[in-house]
């Protein structure tokens, strides 16, 4: 078993901008994943509501909108798969292989003209790959650093600039090929980016990676392989049981479906924290730094349900609230899913700056979170203004779209990078691989929930939906900057 000490020595320590070496390999391979994955959101809920003489489904927005939010949910909570695989059966490094040449064949199955059973296949493979791919690269990056290596949060924030590149791209190429051309079209040019970075990946990662997630953290023994076939077997019995029940009595809806996700979305998140801290492999310090985490998770919960709302409620925003031409530009819809992306761009250099410049001086975990709480909410309170002034009827301008993008990036600046290095930080040692999976529970739980509020939209004005939602995340920030000095003494000397 090889010790930490071992595997950062392993990895050549310097080489991409004063950086580990590995860190070229994950830069650029969650730049192709993203590219293809972000480029098939940027049309997949056009394609989705879109009539059939225009290519799309024919479904209506709401039923869309809730898709969007589910897929999205299970896209995050398949990572509970990805970081088990990682940690009892593959290690890291062949779980991300395995789960990118998944999500290359989901997209070719959405190049596919096969309507929606395409659509539905497509949407399994994405699915289980991007959860054995996402949570493990990042996994990956923490492995490649010392435990009290500086560069750590400054590494996360040039890797989550790399992630943004690919997704800044992939609405102009995959986006105007898809809504110009073709859906189909579109799709196939992403399941391309998947396979170009599957080639990065393959072709450096024994020379750059070293020993980093080679390494499987808890092998199971022969008992373990049979009780994990066992439970596997059930469990995919108990669900074709319960769904061929809802489907014979006509009680397998979009509602009753969204309200499944939305339960799970919560309830495995809570599983995952009972087992881990009652895990004997668990120790003392260990435990501490689980319970600091429950309040962080909370937070982030909040933070992601408002900001992954932009391939959603503000997608569908910017398609039918939106004045499209500025001067003598047309602009396409699914452009503004590039906005996200290219703020992070321009600004993640400065905040990795900011944090190295800072050192042992830098704010807390928990008071970055709380920051990151009040941007959330900033950005759907301006919605408000365009609400007011159009009646809620007439087009409104871009740039209201533009300032709420720029407000929620700001938080994520100050929580996913963040988050991803004090996920590495605080995850117990046995459960390391388990723990990231759980940073992404933090969007699988967002977008379960969201799943239940594109319905509310649908209801209320847009007034009360982004004033409320807008007001309860800047409540949430102020409550996680009073308990912070309780959270900080609970993360034993992780900041």
């Amino acid at each position: 078993m090889y010790n930490k000490d071992k595997i950062v020595k392993s990895v050549p320590q310097k080489g991409f901008f004063g950086h580990p070496k590995g860190l070229f390999t994950l830069f650029f391979t969650e730049f192709w994943e993203r590219f293809s994955y972000y480029g098939m959101r940027a049309i997949l809920l056009f394609y989705m509501y879109y009539e059939l003489h225009d290519g799309g489904l024919g479904l209506d927005q709401g039923t869309a909108n809730s898709i969007m939010a589910i897929y999205g949910s299970l896209v995050y909570m398949s990572g509970v798969i990805g970081g088990w695989f990682a940690d009892r059966v593959w290690g890291t490094r062949k779980t991300v292989f395995y789960g990118g040449v998944l999500i290359m064949i989901g997209h070719i199955i959405l190049a596919l003209p096969l309507a929606f059973t395409g659509l539905l296949i497509s949407m399994l493979f994405i699915i289980i790959g991007t959860g054995l791919l996402k949570s493990n690269v990042s996994t990956i990056v923490g492995d490649m650093y010392a435990e009290n290596d500086n560069r750590r949060d400054s590494g996360f924030s040039i890797f989550y600039m790399g992630i943004n590149m690919g997704a800044f791209l992939a609405p102009f190429v995959v986006g105007t090929i898809g809504e110009e051309i073709s859906f189909h079209l579109g799709f196939g040019v992403a399941a391309i980016g998947m396979f170009i970075g599957l080639i990065v990946y393959y072709v450096t990662q024994k020379k750059n990676l070293g020993l980093a997630g080679i390494e499987v953290p808890n092998p199971m023994n022969a008992q373990e392989k049979k009780k994990a076939i066992r439970n596997f077997s059930l469990g995919i019995i108990a669900i074709l049981v319960v769904g061929g029940i809802l489907y014979t009595t006509d009680n397998l809806t979009m509602a009753i479906f969204s309200l499944i996700i939305t339960t799970l979305g919560v309830l495995i998140p809570t599983i995952f924290f009972i087992v881990m801290y009652r895990s004997p492999k668990t120790n003392k310090d260990e435990k501490s730094r689980l319970l600091a985490y429950i309040p962080l998770f909370i937070a982030a919960v909040m933070f992601w349900a408002i900001q992954e709302q932009g391939a959603t409620i503000l997608a569908t925003y910017a398609d039918t609230r939106t004045d499209l031409t500025v001067g003598s530009v047309e602009l396409k819809a699914s452009w503004f899913q590039s906005l996200n992306p290219l703020f992070i761009i321009m600004f993640a250099p400065l905040f990795a700056w900011i944090w190295l410049r800072l050192g042992n001086k830098q704010p807390s975990t928990p008071k970055k979170f709380a920051i990151s709480l009040f941007f959330a909410g900033a950005s759907f309170l301006v919605m408000i203004i365009p609400a007011q002034m159009s009646g809620g009827t007439e087009l409104v301008s871009p740039w209201w779209l533009v300032l709420s993008f720029f407000l929620v990036v700001v938080g994520e600046l100050l929580l996913s990078p963040v988050g991803l290095s004090a996920t590495t930080k605080l995850a117990p040692a046995a459960f390391a691989a388990q723990t990231m999976s759980l940073w992404f529970l933090t969007s699988a739980a967002a977008q379960a929930i969201n799943a239940q509020l594109v319905r509310i939209y649908e209801a209320v004005s847009e007034i009360t939906y982004f004033g409320t939602l807008g007001a309860i995340s800047i409540v949430l920030g102020i409550i996680l900057l009073v308990i912070t000095p309780i959270i900080s003494k609970a993360m034993r000397g992780v900041n």
